[in-house]
């Protein structure tokens, strides 16, 4: 207050006149007038600074609780929030945070299964209530269909199409969807249970869980029938086990926050899809439960996984013939078989696989680490592809091209083979329980451009030296064990593309 009773009138004048269009009646207030509404507009105009303040605190606390990042201990990366666009060369992937819309419970946009005769109870057959509220919902554009929480719904397989149905719709799972367990809920021959398939724009999010019950289908055994009126042991399960869940020729595919459990074979999977998106996933099964891959990828494009958890009794990710622009990191793979490229090449047909990046990926108790496998007489080729900080932590075989690859007890010896080129393992570190580095390249078609920097692999028990056979590359740095059984500089035979 001394502060401002010390102005002049001369001070204080020119500043009232910028105020108020009263200034000629208030050339006649006296100075302690002038300083009371001086005191005024002082904590007026720091009262207002104080709200602005705490309005930005508040949008910067809304930012955050709508897009929260997963978490996951391949390495502590995360995307921006507000990023729509990854920064990959020559990719485009939107982020699911951007994408993602659920709509509220009794919008007209909003299409909730027990509304359509759900009943949820884990006991009642309720895909024809499924199908009539994906007949309803996907009419709509940008719909949602919701399997609510608390709720378990038994399904037998159902087929979503997206024949007449608009685009971006969101499936919310929330509740909790299992398989039967008796044989004659099952059709012979059937390779899918839950299936997506021709959408433009179809998004699977929740924290819900889809469980395959597959036991009853990796022991072979003849299973119980409760439905059976005499209460008698049942037939075995049909011998082809079908995939968890299934997208085929769909566009902008988002699987988010979802667990897939005890499939009886692959756990996810995307046949002929462009732009797939899939994080904070898990893939639940025991490690000897047989084929069932994490996820698996043939003929799609453009594909994002990322901050997973992938625990199975085959590949973590397995990646086939007509991948390309494929991107993988922060992924938990274990128990498993690791990472795989393949088999291609089976049958002697012709597998074209490019520019696949897998990094930051954290490792437990695999079969291998970061593999290639192809089957001889194949053709086309696998190049471009980048395996880079890879922790592994008791793996048999980290690192691993295999061109001789059989799952019998004896293949045929051929010729020709898919060529493998352009290959690149970076920073790959951590102990093995067999083998460090397999190399087993084709006869005929040797693998060139392989290269090593900044590898350090020890064994759990007895050391082991790398195996080579055909191998053409270059160590970019000192490799621990050393790889001295690779050639340097490149193959004298041509290399082959796609």
């Amino acid at each position: 207050m001394s502060a401002v009773s010390s102005l002049t009138n001369k001070e204080i004048h020119p500043l009232l006149l910028s105020l108020s269009p009263f200034h000629w009646k208030m050339k006649f207030f006296n100075l302690k007038n002038y300083s009371l509404i001086i005191l005024n507009i002082v904590l007026f105009l720091w009262s207002s600074r104080f709200e602005t303040c705490h309005a930005r605190e508040g949008h910067q606390w809304r930012l955050e609780s709508k897009f929260p990042h997963g978490s996951t201990a391949g390495s502590s990366h995360q995307h921006p929030a507000r990023s729509t666009m990854s920064k990959f060369p020559g990719n485009n992937y939107m982020w699911a945070d951007e994408t993602m819309s659920t709509q509220k419970e009794g919008s007209s946009k909003a299409f909730n299964v027990l509304e359509f005769g759900a009943k949820g109870d884990g006991k009642t057959d309720d895909s024809e209530a499924f199908g009539a509220t994906w007949a309803a919902a996907c009419k709509v554009e940008a719909s949602t269909m919701i399997v609510p929480s608390g709720n378990v719904f038994l399904l037998h397989s159902v087929s979503f199409s997206g024949t007449g149905c608009g685009a971006d719709i969101v499936f919310q799972l929330d509740g909790k969807i299992i398989a039967p367990t008796t044989p004659g809920a099952w059709k012979s021959g059937l390779l899918q249970w839950i299936e997506f398939t021709k959408l433009n724009g179809i998004t699977i999010q929740g924290k819900g869980i889809i469980d395959g019950q597959g036991s009853v289908w990796w022991n072979n055994l003849p299973t119980y029938d409760p439905e059976d009126s005499e209460g008698v042991v049942s037939a075995k399960m049909p011998g082809t086990k079908p995939t968890a869940l299934r997208f085929y020729g769909s566009t902008r595919v988002i699987v988010t926050g979802i667990t897939i459990q005890n499939s009886p074979q692959t756990h996810l999977k995307f046949d002929g899809c462009t732009t797939v998106q899939v994080s904070d996933f898990r893939a639940a099964s025991p490690e000897n439960s047989p084929n069932t891959d994490g996820i698996h990828l043939e003929n799609s494009h453009d594909v994002l996984i990322y901050s997973s958890d992938l625990a199975c009794g085959d590949d973590c990710v397995s990646i086939q013939t007509g991948c390309s622009q494929v991107y993988i990191h922060n992924v938990n793979c274990g128990p498993g078989h690791g990472i795989s490229i393949g088999g291609l090449g089976r049958d002697n047909s012709k597998a074209c696989v490019s520019n696949v990046t897998v990094r930051d990926v954290a490792m437990l108790n695999t079969l291998t680490g970061v593999r290639i496998k192809t089957w001889q007489g194949g053709s086309g080729s696998v190049q471009g592809v980048t395996f880079s900080n890879i922790q592994v932590s008791g793996v048999k075989t980290p690192i691993m091209i295999d061109q001789f690859y059989c799952d019998r007890s004896k293949c045929q010896n051929e010729s020709s083979a898919v060529a493998v080129s352009d290959i690149n393992y970076i920073n790959i570190k951590g102990t093995y329980a067999s083998n460090p580095v397999h190399l087993a390249c084709s006869d005929n078609l040797p693998c060139t451009g392989i290269s090593f920097s900044a590898i350090e692999l020890n064994p759990v028990q007895e050391d082991r030296q790398p195996f080579c056979w055909n191998t053409f590359g270059e160590q970019r740095s000192t490799t621990v064990p050393p790889i001295n059984c690779l050639q340097m500089g490149k193959s004298r035979k041509p290399v082959v593309t796609c």
